[in-house]
């Protein structure tokens, strides 16, 4: 359906000099044009990482707008390179292993490797490992991104089996593109996402219009730092309120709950991997907070990881894999009703694309 183009970069320029791993910078490339409120993209650099003789595999991927440096996250796999510790064989000392240093990113990339290591030698799928329910078959929303109504419009027709869509606003005339998309799918689960692009008085008045639409949610609609306007916004409406930027650490979620966010999107590449984003969840519902699993635009390394947890979220945004036309790895599958459903192998369940 999709001709599929990957470009590996050269090796040798960013390549760990250690034995013990190695990491590779991948350019994706994007089906459409991807506009947030931040800006247009239609590359994204994600970067593999794998443990001796491939034993285990992991991934570091962050989009530019989080300012994260792809010298730091080098620098983080460089020092995990030049240790003279072994591999963890007990998901206990994952984290201890990884430790606090480095981008969130370049941590998540090392905590997925050893895990996927271990799961490998157990001979065991991820979510058993991590001692975590069998996820079920579940859709995830697919995202369309900032662009003229007519096109937001149409690229929602393409799609007439998915069920969810997520919609980026977060520029001029929102209310306009949402309402093109509602009226060309009427059926479909509708969420909204402003990636931090409205001010208060803009979140204010937007959620006010945003009611009609039967949404299932609000994600982000203001700055991240803002966490009690977050609490400001949802106390103006019924619809959940769902903080992205605005959770990185463990302590905030704790902060979101206080001020009344309803939800919040769990990220790996947010929270530095797979142990903490288990602390991260396991904390939200304990406070009462419903819990979305997201990804940033990256390979099905990482959003394969990522479902494995799924049989403890109520939503999911997993879709990386539809959004790119040469994902060097084959992962999850996605049905044509987008339902995810995971792979019958060891470990994250990872293989190469040989397709490519």
């Amino acid at each position: 359906m999709y001709k599929v183009y990957v470009t590996i970069l050269p090796q040798k320029k960013v390549t760990a000099r250690m034995p013990t791993l190695t990491w590779e910078p991948i350019t994706l490339k994007l089906r459409n044009p991807f506009r947030l409120s931040y800006g247009v993209d239609e590359t994204r650099t994600a970067h593999w990482l794998r443990l001796t003789g491939d034993s285990g595999w992991g991934e570091g991927t962050i989009p530019g707008y989080y300012h994260i440096s792809d010298q730091s996250m080098f620098d983080c796999w460089q020092a995990a390179a030049s240790r003279t510790l072994p591999f963890p064989d007990d998901p206990a000392e994952i984290p201890a292993w990884v430790g606090a240093e480095g981008p969130a990113p370049a941590r998540c990339a090392l905590d997925l490797a050893v895990h996927d290591r271990i799961a490998r030698q157990r001979r065991i799928p991820l979510f058993a490992l991590l001692g975590l329910p069998r996820p079920a078959p579940k859709p995830t929303s697919f995202t369309i991104a900032i662009d003229t109504p007519q096109e937001m419009a149409r690229q929602a027709l393409a799609i007439p089996r998915y069920p969810v869509i997520k919609v980026k606003l977060g520029s001029e005339d929102d209310i306009s593109r949402l309402d093109a998309i509602r009226r060309a799918r009427p059926d479909a689960r509708l969420r909204v996402d402003a990636n931090a692009g409205w001010t208060r008085e803009e979140a204010f008045e937007h959620v006010r219009k945003l009611e009609k639409f039967n949404l299932e949610m609000i994600e982000q609609p203001l700055a991240k730092e803002d966490i009690e306007g977050l609490g400001l916004v949802q106390a103006r409406t019924s619809i959940p309120v769902v903080a992205d930027e605005s959770l990185l650490t463990l302590e905030d979620v704790d902060r979101l709950a206080a001020v009344g966010v309803k939800g919040i999107n769990l990220k790996l590449m947010k929270v530095g991997g797979l142990a903490p984003a288990v602390r991260v969840l396991r904390r939200a519902h304990l406070l009462g907070l419903r819990v979305m699993l997201g990804c940033m635009i990256e390979t099905s390394i990482g959003v394969t990881a990522m479902a494995h947890l799924s049989g403890l979220a109520e939503w999911l945004d997993l879709d990386a894999p539809l959004l790119i036309s040469n994902d060097p790895f084959i992962g999850i599958k996605i049905d044509e009703f987008a339902t995810l459903n995971l792979p019958d192998r060891p470990g994250i369940g990872v293989i190469k694309n040989d397709g490519l």
